[in-house]
């Protein structure tokens, strides 16, 4: 199984879940089409405006790039390989609007031309013939065409298909087997038959009760009915021309992609919640397989002592992770707010969590269920939150700047104290192992060591930055930090002076940093998409991991030092192995 994350492409092996990267795209990967012997796959990205977007050939078995094709502007929006894989068809995005035929042994385009008329809209779908390589069709807003290559003068010839009194935005297209009849889903909710030969619409269906959201993908069986994913995230299996469903399923998000195995006696469905379904045909009931945050995560944390789950936060959701199995344990979804920030009580009976509504929620690890709500805790949302290691109170840190002590009891949750010096967001909190310090980072460009005993400021460091996190040395006598400026400074507890300074990274700032239990090693990520291992003492990078295509927020090494695990702006969790340094 193939599917992108990010800038790569992740091949996945059904049975044994272990995963093989191909790494070549510098942006996030629009398109993935498999030739139809299995031996090529090809891929197109996102670029910039007015920059070159990427096509790379990739040879499947080597799992190695054989070839990159730059031609399209700005985005590669579809692909797709002839059936005895002599070509290459590629559709540009809606700033490039143009279709180009490659050469696939030869590794160079053919020709090309403008994909749509000057008086319809943007051809967003492009497929290949089933049984001839010279032809093929593109379709999108008011727009269907069958092409055919003229190889000798090196020209692709359009002729437009007409649906009638019928205007639709097409959103997928499906070959007949024999080639004489095309099959266009669109955004109304039917599905339009079209003749190869006449390029006329023969029929469409339903008429009476379209597809909710429209109809999204779209796949024929050799019974003669279909399959029909919607945009509102419903799976059909329909009946004939009429498409009267017959059964169906509910999936979470809209259905982006499905796909048949072998005879089609199982298929697979991914949808825009970034869920992968697998269904039997027969039974025609929905397994998840894999499941992954859909918006940028905000916060890893791993129980005390435990390398083999970890919780993450992102969006309107905690999941907590299996690391062996790779797979999701518990989804906790608050509607309508984001999560900031997560720790996992060190007695393991509870999760908190910080929210942007101002509110700290505190939750069951096994269950999910809500254990209590602080209210109104800030009041321009929590940023951050850490707790003592005696499990009885919490540190809370807030979007206006103040740090705020709670006494957490079995019945009740009461304010022990406000510390108002920061002016504003805190990013980062961490206590002290004897529970009578924290030290609190924050965006005003101070960091604070306060005494939450006597709740008075003990130190303070200053720096020309944004502080987005800190760790403290495990003998707990120097404090390392790091923020908007890239530079990693390393701090005295006893007076706050700073100790040295290294360079961090080349471009962007760092979100996130975690030291070993020994103090000898730490990790850092941010904005260069890098994660770096430092040796602490030298102050020099050891081991770089390239592979997140988004910003990293956040990193922490597993209790054990068996995996780091690096969380994204784009959703991506990534298990790394950690090095072995002997």
């Amino acid at each position: 199984m193939l599917y992108p994350l990010g800038c790569t492409v992740v091949i996945q092996d059904l049975d044994s879940k272990k995963q093989v990267f191909l790494h070549g795209h510098t942006n996030n990967v629009s398109c993935v089409v498999v030739s139809r012997d299995g031996v090529y796959v090809a891929s197109g990205e996102v670029a910039f405006m007015g920059f070159k977007a990427d096509i790379i050939l990739w040879h499947f078995q080597r799992k190695e790039l054989l070839a990159r094709l730059s031609l399209h502007k700005g985005r590669v929006e579809g692909l797709a390989f002839s059936p005895n894989n002599l070509y290459l068809i590629s559709l540009g995005g809606q700033d490039d609007g143009s279709v180009v035929v490659w050469h696939v042994d030869q590794r160079e385009a053919i020709c090309g031309s403008p994909a749509s008329a000057q008086n319809s809209g943007n051809a967003t779908v492009v497929v290949c013939s089933r049984c001839r390589d010279e032809m093929f069709v593109t379709a999108g807003n008011n727009t269907v065409r069958v092409w055919e290559l003229d190889l000798p003068n090196r020209k692709i010839r359009p002729a437009e298909c007409r649906t009638g009194h019928l205007r639709r935005v097409v959103t997928c297209v499906e070959m007949a087997d024999d080639d004489s009849y095309f099959y266009i889903g669109t955004s109304s909710g039917d599905v339009l038959k079209m003749n190869t030969n006449s390029k006329l619409m023969t029929d469409f269906g339903p008429q009476k009760k379209m597809f909710s959201l429209g109809v999204t993908t779209l796949v024929l069986l050799k019974t003669g009915n279909s399959i029909v994913g919607t945009g509102e995230g419903i799976v059909a299996l329909c009946k004939g021309s009429d498409y009267q469903v017959m059964k169906k399923i509910q999936v979470q998000g809209g259905v982006t992609s499905l796909t048949c195995r072998g005879q089609g006696h199982q298929f697979f469905i991914g949808t825009n919640k970034c869920q992968i379904y697998r269904v039997n045909y027969t039974e025609f009931k929905e397994e998840l397989i894999a499941a992954c945050h859909n918006e940028a995560v905000h916060d890893i944390v791993f129980p005390f002592g435990i390398s083999d789950l970890f919780a993450t936060c992102s969006g309107n959701d905690i999941r907590v992770w299996h690391t062996p199995e790779n797979r999701e344990l518990l989804r906790i979804v608050i509607p309508n707010v984001t999560c900031h920030a997560i720790e996992i009580m060190r007695d393991g009976k509870s999760i908190i969590s910080a929210w942007n509504d101002g509110t700290i929620r505190a939750f069951t690890p096994e269950t999910g269920q809500p254990m209590y709500v602080v209210n109104h805790a800030h009041s321009l949302g929590v940023m951050a939150i850490a707790a003592t290691n005696d499990c009885k109170r919490i540190i809370s840190g807030g979007g206006e700047g103040q740090v705020r002590v709670w006494e957490i009891r079995e019945m009740t949750q009461k304010l022990t104290e406000v510390l108002k010096e920061h002016i504003s967001a805190v990013s980062c909190i961490k206590v002290k192992k004897d529970d009578r310090e924290c030290v609190t980072a924050s965006l005003d460009g101070t960091c604070i060591i306060w005494d939450i005993v006597r709740f008075v400021r003990k130190q303070m460091f200053l720096a020309n930055t944004l502080f987005k996190c800190l760790c403290y040395h495990p003998e707990e006598y120097q404090v390392i930090t790091s923020g908007t400026d890239r530079k990693i400074g390393y701090w005295e507890v006893f007076d706050g002076s700073v100790i040295r300074e290294v360079e961090g990274s080349a471009s962007g700032s760092i979100n996130g940093m975690d030291i070993t239990s020994d103090g000898a090693f730490f990790v850092t990520g941010g904005d260069d998409h890098l994660v770096k291992l430092w040796d602490y003492k030298g102050g020099a990078v050891t081991h770089v991991g390239v592979g997140h295509s988004g910003n990293i927020t956040r990193l922490k090494i597993c209790p054990g030092k068996k995996n780091i695990v690096s969380v994204s702006a784009d959703g991506a969790i990534l298990l790394w192995k950690y090095p072995d340094l002997h």
